[in-house]
Protein backbone atom coordinates (compact mmCIF):
# COMPACT_ATOMS: atom_id res chain seq x y z
CA UNK A 1 0.00 0.00 0.00
CA UNK A 2 2.36 2.70 0.52
CA UNK A 3 5.11 3.13 -2.27
CA UNK A 4 6.78 6.20 -0.90
CA UNK A 5 10.69 5.96 0.57
CA UNK A 6 9.80 5.74 4.33
CA UNK A 7 13.21 7.98 5.58
CA UNK A 8 14.77 11.41 5.96
CA UNK A 9 15.18 14.50 5.17
CA UNK A 10 11.05 14.66 5.48
CA UNK A 11 8.63 16.83 3.31
CA UNK A 12 5.76 17.05 5.42
CA UNK A 13 2.30 18.93 3.90
CA UNK A 14 1.06 21.39 5.65
CA UNK A 15 -2.93 21.63 5.60
CA UNK A 16 -5.83 23.94 6.35
CA UNK A 17 -5.12 26.23 9.70
CA UNK A 18 -1.50 24.23 10.49
CA UNK A 19 -0.19 26.55 6.91
CA UNK A 20 -0.01 28.69 9.99
CA UNK A 21 3.34 27.47 10.47
CA UNK A 22 4.73 27.18 6.97
CA UNK A 23 5.25 31.02 7.14
CA UNK A 24 8.48 32.23 7.72
CA UNK A 25 9.85 28.49 8.58
CA UNK A 26 13.98 28.44 8.06
CA UNK A 27 14.41 24.88 9.20
CA UNK A 28 16.59 25.92 11.91
CA UNK A 29 14.26 23.50 14.69
CA UNK A 30 15.31 20.30 12.33
CA UNK A 31 16.87 20.66 9.16
CA UNK A 32 15.51 17.33 8.70
CA UNK A 33 12.04 18.25 8.19
CA UNK A 34 11.12 20.65 4.65
CA UNK A 35 7.46 21.54 5.38
CA UNK A 36 4.97 22.58 1.95
CA UNK A 37 1.62 24.13 0.78
CA UNK A 38 -0.26 21.85 -0.87
CA UNK A 39 -0.55 23.67 -3.76
CA UNK A 40 3.87 23.43 -3.67
CA UNK A 41 3.89 19.51 -3.75
CA UNK A 42 5.95 18.68 -6.45
CA UNK A 43 5.07 14.73 -6.02
CA UNK A 44 2.06 13.88 -4.48
CA UNK A 45 3.09 9.78 -4.05
CA UNK A 46 6.05 11.31 -2.01
CA UNK A 47 4.50 12.79 0.63
CA UNK A 48 4.26 10.45 3.99
CA UNK A 49 3.46 12.36 6.69
CA UNK A 50 0.70 16.03 6.89
CA UNK A 51 0.44 18.64 9.40
CA UNK A 52 -3.26 19.46 10.02
CA UNK A 53 -6.34 20.84 12.66
CA UNK A 54 -9.14 21.02 10.99
CA UNK A 55 -8.63 19.25 7.60
CA UNK A 56 -11.26 19.77 4.60
CA UNK A 57 -13.33 16.69 3.63
CA UNK A 58 -10.66 15.35 1.11
CA UNK A 59 -7.37 16.68 2.13
CA UNK A 60 -5.50 13.29 2.24
CA UNK A 61 -7.17 12.48 -1.01
CA UNK A 62 -4.26 13.67 -3.34
CA UNK A 63 -1.62 11.94 -1.01
CA UNK A 64 -1.56 7.66 -1.51
CA UNK A 65 1.06 7.15 0.37
CA UNK A 66 0.67 9.22 3.68
CA UNK A 67 1.46 7.19 6.89
CA UNK A 68 1.39 9.98 9.71
CA UNK A 69 -0.63 12.73 10.73
CA UNK A 70 0.65 15.25 12.89
CA UNK A 71 -2.18 17.36 14.39
CA UNK A 72 -0.85 20.45 15.64
CA UNK A 73 -2.71 20.81 19.16
CA UNK A 74 -3.85 18.41 21.67
CA UNK A 75 -7.20 17.49 19.58
CA UNK A 76 -7.65 15.11 17.28
CA UNK A 77 -11.19 14.88 16.88
CA UNK A 78 -11.40 17.08 13.59
CA UNK A 79 -8.57 14.86 11.58
CA UNK A 80 -9.98 11.53 13.01
CA UNK A 81 -13.67 12.24 11.78
CA UNK A 82 -12.30 13.23 8.36
CA UNK A 83 -13.80 11.02 5.36
CA UNK A 84 -10.36 11.10 3.18
CA UNK A 85 -8.03 9.95 6.56
CA UNK A 86 -6.36 6.87 5.26
CA UNK A 87 -7.24 3.87 7.21
CA UNK A 88 -3.58 2.86 8.29
CA UNK A 89 -2.16 5.92 9.01
CA UNK A 90 -1.46 7.00 12.52
CA UNK A 91 -2.64 9.80 13.74
CA UNK A 92 -0.71 11.99 16.63
CA UNK A 93 -1.05 14.54 19.07
CA UNK A 94 0.50 17.16 20.47
CA UNK A 95 1.60 15.96 24.67
CA UNK A 96 3.82 20.05 26.12
CA UNK A 97 3.88 19.86 29.53
CA UNK A 98 4.45 23.78 29.24
CA UNK A 99 1.09 23.73 26.98
CA UNK A 100 -0.88 21.75 30.14
CA UNK A 101 0.86 24.32 32.97
CA UNK A 102 -1.09 27.01 30.69
CA UNK A 103 -4.25 25.12 30.46
CA UNK A 104 -4.05 25.04 34.24
CA UNK A 105 -3.30 28.69 35.15
CA UNK A 106 -6.19 29.92 32.77
CA UNK A 107 -8.35 27.27 34.43
CA UNK A 108 -7.45 28.79 37.52
CA UNK A 109 -7.97 32.26 36.53
CA UNK A 110 -11.57 31.55 35.83
CA UNK A 111 -12.15 29.87 39.00
CA UNK A 112 -10.87 32.62 40.79
CA UNK A 113 -13.04 35.15 38.65
CA UNK A 114 -16.03 33.22 39.51
CA UNK A 115 -15.59 32.62 43.12
CA UNK A 116 -14.54 35.93 44.22
CA UNK A 117 -17.03 37.62 41.98
CA UNK A 118 -14.25 39.40 39.93
CA UNK A 119 -16.55 41.03 37.26
CA UNK A 120 -18.22 42.44 39.98
CA UNK A 121 -15.00 44.67 41.07
CA UNK A 122 -14.33 45.65 37.43
CA UNK A 123 -18.19 46.98 37.29
CA UNK A 124 -17.52 48.53 40.44
CA UNK A 125 -14.38 50.38 39.02
CA UNK A 126 -16.48 51.72 36.10
CA UNK A 127 -18.94 53.47 38.75
CA UNK A 128 -16.43 54.66 41.16
CA UNK A 129 -17.93 52.32 43.58
CA UNK A 130 -15.89 51.16 46.45
CA UNK A 131 -18.13 48.07 47.80
CA UNK A 132 -16.21 45.60 50.45
CA UNK A 133 -19.26 44.22 51.75
CA UNK A 134 -18.51 40.55 49.75
CA UNK A 135 -17.34 37.80 51.71
CA UNK A 136 -15.93 34.79 49.52
CA UNK A 137 -16.73 31.27 50.79
CA UNK A 138 -13.17 29.32 51.98
CA UNK A 139 -11.73 27.39 49.50
CA UNK A 140 -11.30 24.59 51.46
CA UNK A 141 -15.09 24.12 51.67
CA UNK A 142 -15.67 24.31 47.83
CA UNK A 143 -15.35 21.19 45.35
CA UNK A 144 -13.86 21.67 42.07
CA UNK A 145 -14.69 18.78 40.12
CA UNK A 146 -12.61 18.21 36.56
CA UNK A 147 -14.36 16.25 33.64
CA UNK A 148 -11.08 14.91 31.53
CA UNK A 149 -7.62 13.60 33.97
CA UNK A 150 -5.23 13.85 31.30
CA UNK A 151 -2.08 15.49 31.14
CA UNK A 152 -4.29 19.12 30.97
CA UNK A 153 -6.69 17.86 33.94
CA UNK A 154 -3.46 16.55 36.13
CA UNK A 155 -2.31 20.06 36.06
CA UNK A 156 -5.44 21.69 36.51
CA UNK A 157 -6.06 19.48 39.34
CA UNK A 158 -2.45 20.75 40.99
CA UNK A 159 -3.11 24.23 40.30
CA UNK A 160 -6.95 23.70 42.24
CA UNK A 161 -4.91 21.78 44.82
CA UNK A 162 -2.65 24.81 45.57
CA UNK A 163 -5.34 27.00 45.50
CA UNK A 164 -7.03 24.61 48.73
CA UNK A 165 -9.85 23.80 46.72
CA UNK A 166 -11.21 20.19 47.16
CA UNK A 167 -10.48 18.35 43.83
CA UNK A 168 -12.80 15.63 42.62
CA UNK A 169 -12.01 14.67 38.77
CA UNK A 170 -13.52 11.95 36.50
CA UNK A 171 -11.45 9.40 34.89
CA UNK A 172 -11.61 7.14 32.63
CA UNK A 173 -9.24 4.35 33.79
CA UNK A 174 -8.75 5.26 36.68
CA UNK A 175 -5.17 4.57 37.25
CA UNK A 176 -3.73 7.87 37.57
CA UNK A 177 -3.69 9.25 41.03
CA UNK A 178 -2.67 12.72 42.45
CA UNK A 179 -2.36 13.94 46.29
CA UNK A 180 -5.09 15.94 46.97
CA UNK A 181 -7.38 14.76 44.25
CA UNK A 182 -9.98 12.32 44.53
CA UNK A 183 -10.92 10.49 41.21
CA UNK A 184 -14.07 8.64 40.27
CA UNK A 185 -14.53 6.28 37.53
CA UNK A 186 -16.80 3.98 35.92
CA UNK A 187 -20.22 4.95 33.87
CA UNK A 188 -21.78 6.95 35.88
CA UNK A 189 -18.24 9.05 37.04
CA UNK A 190 -19.23 12.32 34.90
CA UNK A 191 -22.42 12.77 36.44
CA UNK A 192 -21.17 11.84 40.00
CA UNK A 193 -18.36 14.51 39.79
CA UNK A 194 -20.88 16.76 38.66
CA UNK A 195 -23.08 15.93 41.05
CA UNK A 196 -20.46 17.16 44.02
CA UNK A 197 -19.07 20.20 42.03
CA UNK A 198 -19.38 23.75 43.14
CA UNK A 199 -17.37 24.58 39.74
CA UNK A 200 -17.34 22.07 36.99
CA UNK A 201 -14.43 22.22 34.87
CA UNK A 202 -14.63 20.54 31.29
CA UNK A 203 -11.47 19.19 29.48
CA UNK A 204 -12.67 15.77 28.54
CA UNK A 205 -11.57 14.83 24.88
CA UNK A 206 -14.30 14.69 22.02
CA UNK A 207 -15.28 11.35 21.28
CA UNK A 208 -18.44 9.58 20.04
CA UNK A 209 -19.33 8.59 23.97
CA UNK A 210 -18.33 12.37 24.82
CA UNK A 211 -20.43 14.89 22.08
CA UNK A 212 -23.21 16.70 24.02
CA UNK A 213 -22.21 15.52 27.48
CA UNK A 214 -22.92 19.12 29.23
CA UNK A 215 -26.19 18.89 28.80
CA UNK A 216 -29.74 19.91 30.81
CA UNK A 217 -29.96 16.37 32.34
CA UNK A 218 -26.10 16.78 33.59
CA UNK A 219 -26.39 20.74 34.43
CA UNK A 220 -29.77 19.50 36.71
CA UNK A 221 -27.57 16.88 38.76
CA UNK A 222 -25.28 20.08 39.63
CA UNK A 223 -25.74 21.72 42.64
CA UNK A 224 -27.72 24.83 42.67
CA UNK A 225 -25.53 28.08 41.98
CA UNK A 226 -22.77 26.11 40.68
CA UNK A 227 -20.40 27.18 37.48
CA UNK A 228 -19.37 25.66 34.24
CA UNK A 229 -15.94 25.84 32.98
CA UNK A 230 -16.05 24.58 29.44
CA UNK A 231 -12.48 24.16 27.92
CA UNK A 232 -13.14 21.31 26.15
CA UNK A 233 -14.34 21.03 22.65
CA UNK A 234 -17.47 23.26 21.13
CA UNK A 235 -19.30 20.18 20.12
CA UNK A 236 -19.68 19.14 24.16
CA UNK A 237 -21.50 21.41 25.07
CA UNK A 238 -25.65 21.98 24.63
CA UNK A 239 -25.43 25.77 24.40
CA UNK A 240 -29.67 26.22 24.95
CA UNK A 241 -29.38 23.90 27.30
CA UNK A 242 -26.66 26.10 29.57
CA UNK A 243 -28.78 29.13 28.41
CA UNK A 244 -31.83 27.85 30.40
CA UNK A 245 -29.97 26.45 32.65
CA UNK A 246 -28.28 29.82 33.59
CA UNK A 247 -31.50 31.55 33.21
CA UNK A 248 -33.77 29.77 35.72
CA UNK A 249 -31.26 30.22 38.17
CA UNK A 250 -29.74 26.54 38.90
CA UNK A 251 -26.39 27.77 37.67
CA UNK A 252 -25.14 30.99 38.52
CA UNK A 253 -22.75 31.28 35.69
CA UNK A 254 -20.15 29.90 33.38
CA UNK A 255 -17.09 30.73 31.24
CA UNK A 256 -16.88 29.28 27.71
CA UNK A 257 -13.42 29.37 25.97
CA UNK A 258 -14.38 27.12 22.90
CA UNK A 259 -17.39 26.87 20.24
CA UNK A 260 -19.45 24.73 18.32
CA UNK A 261 -18.76 27.47 15.58
CA UNK A 262 -15.81 29.55 15.64
CA UNK A 263 -15.23 32.31 15.28
CA UNK A 264 -18.62 32.83 17.38
CA UNK A 265 -20.58 34.62 15.23
CA UNK A 266 -21.60 38.53 16.51
CA UNK A 267 -25.31 37.71 16.98
CA UNK A 268 -24.63 34.81 18.95
CA UNK A 269 -26.58 35.30 22.13
CA UNK A 270 -24.00 33.91 24.31
CA UNK A 271 -22.13 36.93 23.78
CA UNK A 272 -25.03 38.92 25.28
CA UNK A 273 -25.78 36.53 28.30
CA UNK A 274 -25.03 38.30 31.60
CA UNK A 275 -23.83 34.85 33.35
CA UNK A 276 -21.09 33.89 30.76
CA UNK A 277 -17.93 34.90 30.50
CA UNK A 278 -16.72 34.42 26.84
CA UNK A 279 -12.62 33.52 25.53
CA UNK A 280 -11.73 33.26 22.07
CA UNK A 281 -10.25 29.64 22.25
CA UNK A 282 -7.13 31.05 24.18
CA UNK A 283 -7.11 28.94 27.09
CA UNK A 284 -3.72 27.40 25.74
CA UNK A 285 -1.36 27.18 23.24
CA UNK A 286 1.58 25.39 21.95
CA UNK A 287 5.03 26.54 20.46
CA UNK A 288 5.65 26.17 16.61
CA UNK A 289 8.85 24.52 17.57
CA UNK A 290 7.45 22.08 19.89
CA UNK A 291 5.08 20.71 17.46
CA UNK A 292 7.95 20.59 14.80
CA UNK A 293 9.79 18.61 17.56
CA UNK A 294 7.38 16.29 18.42
CA UNK A 295 6.74 15.80 15.10
CA UNK A 296 10.32 14.62 14.19
CA UNK A 297 10.29 12.86 17.61
CA UNK A 298 6.86 10.59 16.26
CA UNK A 299 8.77 10.05 12.96
CA UNK A 300 11.67 8.66 14.19
CA UNK A 301 9.81 6.42 16.24
CA UNK A 302 8.00 5.11 13.12
CA UNK A 303 11.19 4.45 11.08
CA UNK A 304 12.47 2.74 13.56
CA UNK A 305 9.45 0.37 13.87
CA UNK A 306 8.33 1.71 17.32
CA UNK A 307 4.87 3.25 18.69
CA UNK A 308 5.03 6.95 18.56
CA UNK A 309 4.56 8.79 21.79
CA UNK A 310 2.11 10.98 20.74
CA UNK A 311 0.27 8.30 18.67
CA UNK A 312 -3.71 8.55 18.59
CA UNK A 313 -5.90 5.05 19.72
CA UNK A 314 -8.18 4.91 17.20
CA UNK A 315 -10.61 2.88 19.15
CA UNK A 316 -10.67 5.48 21.92
CA UNK A 317 -9.92 8.46 20.20
CA UNK A 318 -7.79 10.30 22.03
Amino acid sequence: MKDAQVSWPLTVVALSESIDLVKNFTGDIDPRITLVRPEDVEDPGAVTCALAWRPAADAFDPYPNIMMVSSIAAGVDSIMNCPSLPSGAIVTRVRDEDQARMMGAFAAWHVVHHHRQMGDFLENQKAALWDRTFRPEMSCNMTIGLLGFGLMGQHTARAMVAMGYKVVAASRSGGTTLEGVETVSGPDAVTEVARRSDMLINLLPLTDETANVLNADLFAAMPEGAILIQLGRGEHLVEADLIAALDSGHLGGASLDVFRQEPLPADDPLWAHPKILITPHKASDTTRSEVLRQLAENYAALLADETPPGAVDRASGY
